[in-house]
């Protein structure tokens, strides 16, 4: 079995980890986006306190800014609504910096500004209502954002590499001569794009971020079923069990639609209307991967406190730490669950069993949907609380969560204990 998934698994899956194209993509948003994002959320935390808790405190704080919501709300709408313009920014700087001798900030600046363009209508701007272009400026325009990174940036390459650039004479200043290197690529891609967004405008009366979300959608709407989060958490745990870091691999395809829920989720919030989003990124790092991919933690404190192998124990005293801060190397590769027969059945079981019970308490409305994006090192009930805006339940279904992973590590664990101790 493994080696049949060596051969024709880990190698093309492997390629796909190492696109520059979905490298560029997954930095733009862990870079650039999410500290934009994360400053965005606390302040719609602070408009939007849980009142469902009923706490004297919450209830006073709830009524103490209701006059001040919308300005409370200012920041919030100011980060959320121009997260695809940063991360237009982001994917035309990370591209940029995997080709030797491309300047990736002109390359970020060239996608960013494409990217404004196209959020317009091709009518006169001063009659435009900023407000409703925010839209298109944030969440809603993501894959329009992550499209022209792309093809802005080659396009640029293209342009530089074939000598289409103001060459200067020798002995002009660096930042005067990157200036005019980049010059002519700007006059030729931007008029492009506007042309293009010009065209789509007078055709069918939308901005290339409606049109493209309209086609999008489906996919959207796809990417937030039970089944493919399932797949999702399938794939992520298959490829960790041959030594491939399936997060990164899955994230890398799957992060523009996460990203798009999480910013639907937040502006409904916002609105005060229902939000229906599920599957977004704190789903899997909040939710299921609870200390660590394969949700370890309990595995950790049964290293730590019950194995009877030296080696186990020791892996124990090295990983616990790690492992209340989400991060499980220690475990994958000392243990190791890696390419283990025995521990890859619970590595893969448990977030199974976890995914389908987050979706089913997240799909009933058990529990208040994710809105924020706190850092995957966020430890256990913290991190479900910060996501869902200060939801005590979410924290308590971290827990439980890590208790199921757990009991179903358990039986395993003992085996492969035993195992060793016999050798």
């Amino acid at each position: 079995m493994f080696e049949w998934l060596e051969n024709h698994l880990m190698e093309p899956l492997g390629k796909i980890a190492q696109n520059r194209y979905l490298q560029a993509i997954r930095d733009a948003f862990v870079i650039f986006a999410l500290p934009v994002i994360i400053t965005g959320a606390l302040f719609l935390i602070i408009a939007n306190p849980p009142t469902s808790l009923d706490w004297g405190i919450i209830n006073a704080w709830a009524n103490a800014i209701e006059p001040i919501q919308h300005q409370i709300l200012f920041p919030f709408n100011l980060t959320f609504g121009i997260m695809a313009l940063t991360v237009a920014f982001g994917v035309g700087y990370s591209l940029a910096s995997r080709y030797d001798g491309m300047d990736s900030i002109m390359a970020g600046i060239l996608s960013m500004l494409a990217f404004f363009m196209t959020a317009f209508p091709v009518v006169d701007v001063t009659e435009v209502a900023f407000g409703e272009v925010l839209n298109y400026l944030g969440g809603q325009g993501l894959f329009v954002a992550i499209i022209l990174g792309i093809l802005t940036t080659e396009a640029f390459r293209f342009l530089v590499e074939k000598g289409v650039t103001f060459e200067m004479p020798a002995g002009v200043p660096p930042y005067v001569m990157r200036t005019f290197r980049a010059l002519v690529p700007f006059l030729i891609i931007l008029p492009l794009v506007w042309i293009l967004a010009w065209i789509v405008w007078a055709n069918f009366g939308v901005t290339i971020p409606q049109l493209v979300l309209d086609l999008f959608s489906p996919l959207v709407s796809a990417s937030n079923s039970y089944w493919a989060a399932l797949g999702m958490i399938l794939l992520m745990l298959v490829l960790w069990s041959m030594g491939i870091h399936g997060m990164n691999v899955v994230a890398s395809v799957a992060y523009p639609f996460w990203m798009t829920q999480l910013a639907e989720n937040a502006e409904a919030v916002r609105a005060g209307t229902e939000a229906t989003g599920i599957v977004t990124e704190p789903f899997f790092h909040m939710f299921t991967h609870i200390g660590g991919s394969g949700a370890t933690l309990g595995l950790a404190v049964f290293l730590l406190f019950l194995a009877k192998s030296s080696m186990l124990k020791q892996v124990g005293k090295t990983a616990i730490i790690p492992s209340i801060f989400n991060i499980n190397e220690p475990i994958l590769f000392g243990v190791p669950i890696v390419l283990n027969p025995l521990l890859i059945i619970p590595f893969v079981l448990g977030p199974v069993v976890i995914v389908t019970i987050n979706y089913i308490v997240f799909a009933s409305g058990l529990i208040p949907p994710v809105i924020v994006q706190p850092p995957f090192t966020v430890p256990l009930f913290f991190g479900g609380f910060i996501a869902t805006g200060g939801s005590v339940m979410a924290g308590l279904l971290q827990i439980f969560n890590a208790l199921v992973a757990a009991a179903i590590y358990y039986p395993f664990f003992r085996k492969y204990d035993n195992q060793l101790l016999k050798q």
